[in-house]
Parts: C-alpha cells; sequence; structure tokens
C-alpha cells in the first residue's frame, strides 16, 4: 500500500509543500488525456488510497470526493485528442501534467511523479517508478485524474454512444473497433493511433474476435 514516505523524505531537506502527480488515458484510441496533481495534508490522509488501477470504479468515486475535501490543493490538466496528434502522446501527458501543477491554489515546491519519464513542470520534480502504488499523494492524483478522465469518456458516449465509451474509456475494445467499423472515426478519436491511423487509410483489418495483444485494452 503507498504510503507519506517519500514525501517525508523531501520535506525534510525542503520546505514544501510537495505534490503527487499521475495521468491517465495515456492508451485508448480516443478522448484526450488526462492529469492531477495532489498536496496532501498528512494528518488528513483519506483511508484507502492506493494505485487506482487496484480499486474498483466504486471505490474510486467513493475517494474522490474525500480527497477533494482533505487535500491541501489538487490541479488538473488535460491534453486534447487534437494536441495528442500534433506533438505524439508523450509530450502531451507532459503538457497535461504541467498543467495540472500549474492548476494548484497552492503553489507545489516539489513533485512527485509516477513512471521514470521527468516532464518539465513549474517545480523541481523527481519520478518514482509504480509511484502510484507506492507514495499516497501520486495515489491521490491517480485517482483524481482516472475519475476525472473517466466521467469525460462517459460525456462523450452520450454524444456518440455508438462506440460504447462509458464502458470502455475509449480503449480499443472489441466493442470499440465493432463502433469504428460501423461509424467510422470520429472527431474524438487519436488520428495518429495505429488503429485509426489504419482506418483513415483503408489499411485497417477487421477481426471479428481480436486477440488480446490486437486489442491493446490495458484497462487503467
Amino acid at each position: 500500500m503507498p504510503h507519506y514516505i517519500y514525501e517525508s523524505r523531501i520535506l525534510k531537506v525542503r520546505s514544501g509543500p510537495v505534490c503527487g502527480v499521475d495521468e491517465a488515458g495515456r492508451g485508448p484510441l480516443a478522448g484526450p488525456v488526462v492529469a492531477a496533481a495532489v498536496i496532501l495534508d498528512r494528518g488528513r490522509i483519506p483511508k484507502g488510497l492506493n494505485d487506482s488501477k487496484q480499486l474498483t470504479e466504486e471505490a474510486r468515486e467513493e475517494l474522490f470526493p474525500r480527497i477533494m475535501e482533505r487535500a491541501i490543493a489538487v490541479g488538473v490538466g488535460e491534453a486534447s485528442v487534437g494536441e495528442i496528434d500534433l506533438v505524439n502522446i508523450r509530450q502531451a501527458t507532459h503538457l497535461a501534467m504541467a498543467r495540472a501543477v500549474r492548476a494548484l491554489s497552492v503553489a507545489a515546491e516539489f513533485a512527485l511523479v509516477d513512471g521514470n519519464d521527468a516532464p518539465a513542470l513549474p517545480c523541481p520534480c523527481d519520478t518514482l517508478v509504480d509511484g502510484d502504488a507506492r507514495s499516497v499523494s501520486i495515489a491521490a492524483a491517480s485517482i483524481i485524474a482516472k475519475v476525472t478522465r473517466d466521467r469525460l469518456m462517459a460525456a462523450l458516449h452520450d454524444a456518440h454512444p455508438g462506440y460504447q465509451w462509458r464502458n470502455n474509456k475509449g480503449y480499443g475494445t472489441p466493442e470499440h473497433y465493432a463502433g469504428l467499423k460501423l461509424h467510422g472515426v470520429s472527431e474524438h478519436h487519436r488520428r495518429s493511433f495505429g488503429p485509426v491511423r489504419d482506418m483513415l487509410s483503408g489499411a485497417f483489418v477487421w477481426r471479428e474476435n481480436p486477440s488480446p495483444a490486437f486489442v491493446e485494452n490495458s484497462m487503467e
């Protein structure tokens, strides 16, 4: 389970505050990538924080308002489909993370970022592999980012129900591929991603029962 030890180590040499940063939505074929930054009050850390991928949707929805209520500050940023196609998903993720940190109502002096790829942020940062399972601040950020993006995809589903985004959140599931075959590529699809690019060029090969490798469904 994640804990506060990494934040504590930083606060021994810096005055703080320290935020955790994580993203949701690097892998889907549709929708924006969303990042969150969270500064926690050590004395008011919500119980049950964990990597969002290890939590049920119900648990994430329950933790979301508790994090929003108890955190010192929460910032959310996103990068659009157009930005993803323009600069690539890695750079777009970094953009979303920087926007999330800038959106904090209390400026962070240092950031702990999930993964091993440090973005350019408004403050110094360090990366932490599997940080969402090790740092409570990053875990909180992962929940905020995931719930925020899931809600965005549910709203997009209401406008484009043929792709079943409420269920698959834009990932390449069989139902999503079926929607692409039937309805074509929407304005919310990432045209730089292989299956969508192939669909537009006519090179896409439809498979009635895609293999797990073909599906690309990590469902973070």
